[in-house]
């Protein structure tokens, strides 16, 4: 039997043989590979295999590779870049194309810094496989305290171990705390000469400024869809995929300008297609209606059919679509619309698909702007209703129903328009005319804008007619909590300048008299007495105003072509009544004084009639 102190031990060819040299330094021989071995290499997603080494593999990136490319022609290369934009355009990809860059010796080993770095030599496969000791990339996110931060500023002392530059990236930098960025100023200011800095964020505006005065900064714009499209077009055709373009434009367009998210759509839509990736499996797979149906909707609603609106909903749904995600690819249909019908130029432009460049095309020809204006209001509320509604299918068809009826009402111009050149459509019946004389003209929003003559310039200095020009007055010198009180809390007993007699609200202070005389004296330079009464007096100007305001309204609800206008528009109100005879109380307006009537009576003068009663009187003079 084979004992523990035998000299051969026992042998088992099932068992592998170490991996690793022997206990005195000769090789084991090598292991036989079985049947059972895997040979296969892991699956790398399309993100990962198809990320960029290089400059020229970026896309939408021009203006910033240019730049750089002088830079590095230059050899004027900041300190620190800072790398914004959405995610997966591309931040963390540059900083380390930029990692390369400034630490490829070529493969011959004697070549500087260049902005088209060999991918060969060690620095640039070391940098590639992210195992290079000299660029250290940290992720800010979970690594976002002081401590982590001096471990860099520790660093930073030392020269690089094997490359030419030492590289920090920092990844979601804008999570650093305040105290790790302020930890970081110093050295981000006067880094060594062997140290560069690049950081990446999505969040700018959450970045300190005096991080980002210290830094190059770089915007990576989102990538446009017809770029995204043709990418994913060469992806496919490397992968020997077969796509259909338009399934790489839906792809594209929910990509929202990432190239990352893209690339993982792509992958998925791979994944299930059996035999090529389709158009209508994109838009399953996204919960999209396609694009087909919803220029069938858009034309349905806008031609007054609900019938067809809502057959094309119930096959959207049947295909398992979100009746929400079908009204807001409607709203960005009627934005591709209106800009087709605002720029015609887009109708030969490539950016667009075929589809937008003929049925949005002959859409923006048929359709007004005021009716794609409408549609596009309409949607966005319903957007809005559908969110918050129990049942978001039933809410947006009663969105694609209203957008059917109200498809046939003119504009409320063209209705004006029509209401006056034909008299005889405006409904009979008792009107009373606008006041001071003057006519109606309908604004935008259901306001009513009474006409009047222009008005004559102001006279130089402060003209204290009544006493609505004072409390004018006190809101001109920003005393804003005095001209509320006296808008609220004041009654007029009597107005003769310079004496104003008032009786206050119990909740008006009692210094109010003091603080308007004082303010009165400095303003006009003439000496003004406030008494304080108990008579009655006046409604104040508040009450006043929303009294003359409530006449107004009436007196415009009851024009024949206002009548006409909220008999057409059902739901419509009338927000607002502008009469430019009325001054900013709502109140009319005093006439212009005669030239040789003085603005204040004389301080000698008499008031007129019986001032004083037998009510004592609290005078304050300035």
């Amino acid at each position: 039997m084979s004992g523990l102190f035998e000299d051969d031990p026992p042998q088992d060819d099932t068992l592998p043989p170490p991996a690793g040299p022997g206990l005195f330094g000769d090789d084991f021989p090598a292991a036989v590979p079985t049947a059972a071995a895997p040979s296969a290499m892991p699956y790398r997603v399309l993100a990962r295999k198809y990320r960029p080494a290089n400059f020229d593999d970026l896309i939408g990136q021009e203006a910033m590779v240019r730049t750089l490319r002088n830079a590095f022609a230059t050899g004027r290369i900041a300190h620190a870049f800072m790398l914004t934009g959405v995610r997966g355009v591309g931040k963390t990809t540059t900083a380390r194309i930029i990692a390369r860059a400034l630490n490829c010796i070529g493969p011959d080993g004697n070549g500087g810094p260049t902005i088209e770095p060999c991918g060969v030599c060690a620095n640039c496969t070391g940098i590639l496989a992210d195992r290079h000791p000299d660029v250290v990339e940290m992720d800010a996110a979970s690594n976002n305290g002081i401590d982590e931060v001096r471990e860099i500023i520790e660093a930073v002392r030392f020269r690089p171990m094997q490359a030419r530059t030492k590289v920090f990236i920092l990844d979601e930098v804008h999570m650093l705390s305040k105290p790790a960025f302020n930890a970081l100023l110093k050295t981000l200011e006067e880094p060594p000469p062997h140290v560069k800095f690049i950081f990446a964020t999505t969040e700018t505006r959450k970045v300190p400024i005096t991080v980002l005065s210290r830094c190059q900064r770089f915007d990576l714009r989102r990538v446009r869809v017809a770029e995204l499209a043709e990418h994913f077009a060469k992806i496919a055709i490397a992968e020997g995929i077969t796509v259909q373009p338009g399934a790489l434009d839906l792809i594209a367009r929910a990509a929202d300008g990432s190239v990352r998210d893209g690339l993982s759509l792509l992958d998925q839509a791979i994944a299930q297609a059996e035999s090529e990736v389709t158009g209508e499996a994109v838009a399953d797979m996204l919960g999209l209606a396609d694009r087909e149906a919803v220029f069938d909707a858009l034309e349905a609603v806008l031609a007054g059919k609900p019938a067809d609106a809502l057959a094309i909903t119930d096959r959207a749904h049947e295909r398992g679509a979100d009746l929400g995600v079908l009204l807001a690819d409607m709203l960005e249909l009627i934005h591709v619309i209106s800009r087709l019908k605002s720029v015609p130029g887009l109708r030969d432009s490539a950016e667009l698909p075929e589809a937008e460049r003929s049925r949005g095309a002959a859409l923006a020809d048929r359709l007004s702007v005021p009716a794609l204006a409408r549609a596009w209001q309409m949607l966005l509320k319903g957007i809005s209703e559908v969110e918050i509604a129990p049942d978001r299918r039933a809410a947006a068809e009663m969105v694609l129903i209203r957008l059917c009826h109200v498809s046939d009402l003119p504009p409320p111009g063209d209705l004006v328009r029509r209401l006056i050149a034909n008299p005889s459509a405006i409904p009979s019946g008792p009107s009373t005319p606008p006041p001071n004389g003057g006519g109606a003209r309908a604004v935008a929003g259901g306001g009513m804008q009474m006409a009047a003559p222009a008005p004559a310039p102001p006279p130089a200095g402060p003209q204290l007619r009544q006493f609505r020009d004072v409390v004018a007055l006190v809101a001109e010198k920003r005393e804003a909590l005095l001209h509320a009180q006296l808008l609220h809390s004041v009654h007029l007993v009597r107005f003769a300048p310079p004496v104003i007699e008032l009786r206050p609200e119990p909740d008006a202070p009692r210094d109010l008299s003091s603080r308007l005389a004082a303010l009165l004296t400095e303003a006009t330079g003439m000496r003004w007495t406030i008494a304080v009464s108990k008579e009655a007096g006046e409604p104040t100007i508040a009450i006043q105003g929303n009294a003359a305001d409530k006449a107004r309204r009436h007196v415009v609800a009851d024009h024949p072509l206002v009548r006409a206008i909220l008999e057409a528009f059902p739901g419509a109100r009338i927000e607002t009544v502008h009469d430019a005879n009325m001054d900013a109380y709502g109140l009319p307006q005093l006439p212009d004084l005669p030239a040789d009537m003085p603005d204040f009576a004389p301080l000698e003068a008499e008031p007129a009639g019986e001032y004083f009663n037998d009510d004592p009187l609290e005078e304050f003079d300035a």
